[in-house]
């Protein structure tokens, strides 16, 4: 079965790289056996960097299942995730990933993982992005406010 799936998101791979959608990345998240998301790298036909195959498959997952924890849920992927949609696994809470090939498979391609894995470790002053702290004060008011909100739906 877990083959069946790990096909889908090879074939979906390949079907919208050759009809120009993006790069060649697909991914499925399967629930009870049941395929429930699908998703694409959409990133230059949607000019959307974010568009992921795997984002966009937990996006739809998600929103079939009227959720946005897919901890009953695994992901399989055409290639290991990148650094964010690793992030999105983790704030989805899926239970496991496959993948097919390798951020090193991706990196022989022209495909920067792990450039970005190597930034995401960086101390905030050695990152190739300069990135400087500002309002501090004003921002943290979100903050309390939310720390204090009684109806707040913690995730």
């Amino acid at each position: 079965m877990k083959a069946e799936f790990m096909r889908e998101a090879i074939r979906i791979s390949l079907e919208k790289m050759r009809n120009n959608h993006g790069g060649p990345f697909g991914a499925v998240v399967v629930r009870r056996g049941k395929i429930v998301g699908r998703g694409w790298n959409r990133v230059t036909s949607t000019n959307d960097p974010t568009a992921h195959a795997e984002v966009i498959a937990i996006r739809e997952a998600c929103r079939r299942l009227k959720t946005f924890q897919l901890d009953d849920c695994e992901l399989y992927t055409s290639c290991e995730p990148c650094p964010m949609c690793l992030s999105a696994i983790y704030w989805a809470r899926l239970k496991r990933v496959y993948y097919g090939n390798t951020r090193r498979d991706a990196a022989k391609i022209q495909f920067a993982d792990d450039f970005i894995y190597r930034e995401v470790a960086a101390p905030i002053s050695k990152r190739a992005i300069p990135m400087k702290r500002l309002l501090h004060q004003e921002a943290f008011k979100a903050f309390a406010e939310w720390q204090a909100k009684p109806d707040k739906i913690l995730y």
